[in-house]
């Protein structure tokens, strides 16, 4: 699965690298992503690719309310061709996810230690994902509210992953880009195809500090190798208790 992402780069930023439009306003760099939260996301809308924000968990439009999004952050390549949820949007509402990395927790003893997950070269790892609107019931009929939401597309892991977790998002190579965001029907085949666990994306694995396990916490330092972060000394930790 996928329930927790990094977005450091700005919207104008990911305009360039996806030749895109940037339609959003700039939600900062965060480093602790988790679901129901705006996210950046690539879409595209008829002859142009745009960087927009959709809420992360997707919410089929015959839900009662948002809700449902909570639960719906992933969707499995397995089943995404038949469940009433995300089958709609695979056919013809496909967007993609750039972020700078994701998080994965492994069981080890008693403890869920946490990894942070990238693209080995630096770049931003792109990955698959299916986006609905729904119908706000309480807004106004004559200009309806539509919020977007989207979910992440997951399959079994790469031989990078497999030690670490049973699932893993789908990395879409750039040069499958295009045909992923293409919102014409297209053979369901080929893009089952992109589904498929890969190796073609290198990727760099990390254990990091446990303060990524609190949705509440952020900044940069989630992201720092274990063991790599100060240690306060005994009397800076009293200053910070008011000791």
């Amino acid at each position: 699965m996928c329930g927790r992402f990094v977005q450091e780069r700005p919207a104008s930023e990911l305009a360039e690298i996806f030749a895109a439009e940037p339609l959003t306003d700039e939600l900062g760099p965060r480093y602790n992503v988790a679901p129901t939260d705006d996210a950046l996301v690539v879409v595209q809308r008829e002859d142009r690719r745009a960087i927009t924000a959709y809420r992360w968990g997707l919410v089929p439009h015959w839900s009662a309310d948002l809700k449902a999004g909570s639960r719906m952050f992933n969707a499995r390549a397995e089943t995404i061709t038949t469940s009433p949820a995300f089958r709609a949007a695979f056919i013809r509402r496909r967007c993609l996810v750039p972020v700078d990395a994701f998080y994965e927790w492994k069981r080890e003893g008693t403890a869920r230690q946490p990894y942070a997950i990238a693209r080995d070269d630096g770049r931003p790892l792109v990955l698959a994902g299916v986006w609905a609107g729904w119908r706000d019931p309480d807004s106004d009929p004559e200009a309806p509210l539509i919020r977007r939401t989207f979910s992440i597309v997951t399959t079994t892991p790469n031989s990078a992953m497999v030690e670490l977790h049973d699932r893993m998002p789908v990395v879409v190579p750039d040069d499958a880009w295009a045909r992923w965001l293409d919102p014409e029907p297209a053979d369901r085949g080929e893009l089952l195809a992109l589904l498929q666990p890969s190796d073609e994306v290198a990727l760099r694995i990390h254990p990091v500090e446990r303060l990524v396990n609190n949705v509440r916490n952020e900044g940069p330092e989630l992201l720092a190798p274990l063991g790599s972060l100060p240690v306060a000394e005994p009397a800076e930790v009293g200053l910070e208790l008011g000791l």
